[in-house]
């Protein structure tokens, strides 16, 4: 594929008119025009992933709200849940956060009494992160809304395109 991407390529459904709205006599040129706007619309996969993410974020947002966790905070209840206590940095690259991110996420739900997180007697400078009683038994509620809510998405997609989705990302990652 060229470099250079035609916009009639791709379709126009995302948020912009096809049409450049008409200018003033009294307004300046664009520094970018507004044709190559709608090529980075319609291609650019940052984009379409973030759009992605975030529609899937409030799906799972809402399904989990009724236990009060977001997408997130079962995502890293998720990483906690493990035999022994894993140390931040793995939970931070699995997550893909930084250390200040993850951080003030483990601060609300230590807050919550889900979490602990502890000094590492072996390494006094590292913290171990482990869920306490009442964040397993959250977690364990939290199994089964997880589990419909990714079934019925994955219900809504061509047989075999969440394989080939989550394989993609992966390439990606």
């Amino acid at each position: 594929m060229s470099k250079h991407l035609s916009h009639e390529r791709f379709s126009s459904k995302i948020g912009l008119d096809a049409e450049e709205p008409p200018a003033s006599d009294c307004e300046p040129q664009p520094l970018v025009a507004f044709a190559t706007t709608l090529i980075v619309r319609d291609t650019c996969l940052c984009l379409h992933v973030q759009r992605a993410a975030r529609t899937l974020a409030r799906r799972f947002d809402d399904a989990l709200r009724p236990l009060g966790l977001t997408n997130s905070q079962f995502s890293l209840l998720m990483a906690l849940n493990r035999a022994s206590p894993p140390p931040m940095g793995p939970v931070a690259a699995l997550l893909a956060m930084d250390r200040t991110t993850l951080t003030a996420a483990l601060k609300r739900l230590e807050a919550r009494g889900l979490v602990q997180v502890m000094r590492d007697p072996v390494d006094r400078r590292s913290r171990l992160l482990a869920l306490t009683q009442a964040g397993k038994q959250l977690l364990a509620r939290a199994i089964p809304i997880w589990q419909d809510s990714h079934a019925r998405l994955e219900a809504g997609m061509p047989d075999g395109h969440a394989i080939r989705l989550r394989q993609d990302l992966a390439a990606l990652g």
